[in-house]
């Protein structure tokens, strides 16, 4: 297969959970990894809507979804979903990880807050 460009194979995940809502002590409803780079970011639905943040401040283009059972990747520069290469593990978040998470700063009523 050839390279595709915003794809770095050997980059593993910047960690379990968006790095940003960790900061903040924020939450996330799912998570997207950055295939250039592996910054883990929330996705649009979350209220940080980190990835996509992401990808304006760095222009790494390409995302993975970084939840279990998701292997699809969105390009930014043309809005395209596609099947991509496997990336440096882990895959996703650990399965005992809560969605939306984390554990302990979702708030009740998180679904009225979903984009």
């Amino acid at each position: 297969m050839d390279p595709i460009p915003g794809v770095n194979v050997s980059v593993p995940p910047s960690g379990p959970g968006c790095v940003e809502c960790n900061e903040l002590q924020g939450w996330w409803y799912h998570l997207r990894r950055c295939a250039e780079c592996g910054h883990i970011g929330c996705c649009d639905s979350s209220p940080g809507q980190h990835a996509t943040l992401h990808e304006q401040q760095t222009g790494h283009p390409v995302i993975r979804s970084f939840e279990p059972g998701e292997e699809w990747f969105w390009n930014y520069a043309d809005s395209s979903v596609f099947a991509g290469p496997e990336l440096a593990p882990p895959a996703h978040h650990p399965d005992d990880q809560s969605v939306p998470g984390p554990a302990g700063r979702v708030p009740a009523h998180w679904q009225e807050l979903l984009h």
